[in-house]
């Protein structure tokens, strides 16, 4: 699995923040369902292969604690920041999307609409 490391260009991140990449449908449809725990400095990015409201809006069934949702265009501009609830059947971006940034809720306050966002991959 790609490790791709989150910077928050427009603010500093409080600390390192690393995402699996995840762009297969099977890893995507997976997601974060059955996990039981999230770390503080881990996520997971869902990638579609452009800007859309509906591709990248998520599901929470079988998600057992909630999410920080960060959605992020082409660009890499945030459109969108959300809390996440267990079992909430569909969530959609205020916006299109090309990026879904799965964290723990408590990160959060580290994005905001109109930040810019970029990934580095990580060896």
């Amino acid at each position: 699995m790609v490790k791709v490391q989150v910077e928050n260009l427009t603010q500093t991140l409080k600390s390192k923040l690393s995402a699996e990449y995840c762009e297969t449908f099977l890893c995507k449809l997976r997601g974060l369902t059955f996990r039981r725990i999230l770390p503080n400095d881990r996520g997971l990015l869902l990638v579609e292969k452009m800007d859309d409201r509906m591709l990248t809006g998520i599901h929470m069934l079988f998600v057992f604690f909630k999410l920080g949702i960060v959605w992020i265009d082409n660009e890499g501009i945030v459109v969108d920041v959300r809390v996440a609830k267990p079992w909430v059947s569909f969530l959609l971006p205020k916006e299109a999307a090309r990026y879904v940034l799965e964290i723990v809720p408590e990160r959060i306050s580290e994005f905001k609409i109109g930040d810019k966002v970029n990934f580095e991959e990580i060896n």
